[in-house]
């Protein structure tokens, strides 16, 4: 996900339900003129990328704070690094399990998994009032909601749509792809030939190990 948001020196980044840090990481290292911040509901995962980003030399460029979407803290404002209270670029992997699932028992891995019903459709409305004009928003699906993703992008002032297929292997189907919208973009609709993963002998494509392990960008 990381390697698809357009990031370029001196601009921000927001990501929503960072985790413990890892996308944020790896745009950072990416983009290292960069600077941004990450929302977690877990106050204990919200506490270890904050460690994360500090092991990492990142602890004055990305900061982390408490709190789920769609209700987003006020207080996100006080630390955004701009002065108008926006970021130049937002990525999320959102949940995507209904919330009568039964995939895990534990607490916290329920509520990293879980979606509530129209929950889609409320992470990106929240999510544009945090992304400047010409900005982006980055997201991480399941394919079965792209529809639903790029009807609510649309409804939330996002145009010029770009999908990123992540194939499995070569002839399988994508089970995740990739999502961006710019805030007041006019641009038609692009998809992109998308990303094979592994090898059919096992192993990550050159394409894949290029993002992974050499920080290239998805254009």
């Amino acid at each position: 996900m990381a390697a698809f948001v357009p990031a370029r020196r001196g601009e921000s980044i927001l990501e929503a339900g960072c985790g413990a840090g890892a996308g944020l990481l790896c745009l950072m290292t990416r983009c290292p003129e960069t600077s941004g911040a990450g929302i977690e509901a877990d106050g204990a995962t919200a506490e270890l990328a904050r460690l994360n980003m500090e092991a990492n030399g990142l602890g004055a460029r990305v900061s982390i704070i408490q709190g789920s979407l769609p209700d987003i803290p006020p207080t996100l404002r006080q630390i955004t690094p701009g002065a108008n209270g926006r970021f130049h670029h937002a990525m999320a992997n959102p949940p995507w399990h209904p919330a009568d699932h039964t995939g895990a028992d534990d607490a916290r891995r329920r509520l990293a998994m879980t979606m509530p019903e129209g929950g889609w459709t409320a992470w990106i409305d929240a999510l544009s009032k945090w992304v400047l004009p010409g900005g982006s928003l980055t997201l991480a699906l399941p394919a079965f909601v792209i529809d639903t993703a790029c009807e609510a992008l649309r409804q939330a002032g996002f145009g010029s749509l770009t999908l990123c297929p992540l194939w499995p292997k070569q002839g399988r189907a994508a089970k995740i792809v990739l999502l961006r919208g710019i805030w007041g973009g006019k641009g038609a609709f692009r998809l992109l030939p998308g990303l094979v993963l592994h090898r059919q002998e096992g192993g990550y494509t050159d394409e894949c190990e290029a993002v992974l392990r050499q920080a290239s960008a998805l254009e």
